[in-house]
């Protein structure tokens, strides 16, 4: 009997021992099961948490580009404007040298006009008293002091006056015409009663012939400007009796009117 209940109690203590083996071995599972899904819930928290960090990043990114897709728009659409400004501005200055180049080929063509209608006035003259010549535009009558006055006079002698004559009449036919009278010397020192110095004799005769062509032949003073340039504009050397001769000079100087073209120099261009 008492082997029985040994047997009995043997048993019984070996079930209680199973069983909490197995409890315990299930208790160790459930804990690495536990610890597990906490380290993979932390493992989800950080990946929620770059995932948001990448969202908000990403939104950044979009609000900048937005901001710069908007600049960009902005900058392009006043390119735009300024690059359609900048045609009409091309257009406008093409316009005006248009209008240039063929208002300065009409001053071309009346200049040589001019010239030819002087020429032939004064066809009867030799080139040994007076040349005519065109330069920029204008009509120089380059006259010897042999044709005008007597030496180291102002006073216009006949032949002078008959050339003058013939120039007028030209003028008058032109009434439009700029004329600068300019009178020349040489080097050669003078100083006299009337013609202290070159200034004055160059100066004294360019008024003489501006009173002939006014007083004696009615061209219209208005467009008339005389001067004296003494012996500062030689047209050749001072050294010999010849060059002397050359730049003993009074020049009648011709030219168009050129008003049409300062005004179309001066008009403003578009968006200028």
């Amino acid at each position: 009997m008492k082997k029985i209940i040994t047997i009995v109690a043997s048993l019984a203590i070996a079930t209680s021992l199973l069983t909490s083996c197995v409890s315990n071995k299930r208790y160790v599972a459930a804990r690495t099961r536990a610890n597990q899904e906490h380290e993979d819930n932390v493992t989800l928290n950080k990946r929620v948490t770059r995932l948001e960090d990448s969202v908000n990043r990403l939104h950044n990114r979009l609000g900048a580009l937005g901001n710069a897709n908007e600049n960009a728009n902005n900058e392009l659409y006043k390119t735009s404007n300024e690059l359609n400004m900048t045609k009409e501005q091309i257009e406008a200055q093409r316009k005006r040298l248009q209008q240039m180049e063929a208002y300065m080929a009409q001053q071309r063509q009346a200049s040589e006009d001019l010239k030819k209608k002087i020429a032939d006035a004064l066809a009867g003259f030799t080139s040994n008293e007076l040349n005519i010549s065109l330069k920029n535009g204008r009509v120089y009558i380059s006259m010897e002091e042999a044709l005008l006055f007597p030496s180291g006079s102002a006073v216009v002698n006949p032949r002078g006056k008959e050339a003058l004559a013939k120039v007028a009449s030209v003028l008058n036919a032109n009434p439009d015409i700029n004329i600068d009278i300019e009178g020349h010397t040489d080097n050669k020192p003078i100083h006299t009663t009337a013609y202290p110095d070159n200034w004055a004799l160059s100066t004294g005769r360019a008024t003489s012939i501006a009173h002939v062509l006014i007083d004696e032949y009615g061209v219209s003073p208005v467009k008339l400007i005389a001067s004296g340039r003494s012996y500062y504009v030689p047209v050749a050397s001072n050294e010999t009796p010849e060059g002397r001769a050359q730049n003993r000079r009074t020049e009648i100087i011709l030219q168009p009117k050129y008003d049409e073209l300062m005004q179309i120099m001066n008009t403003d261009v578009v968006g200028k």
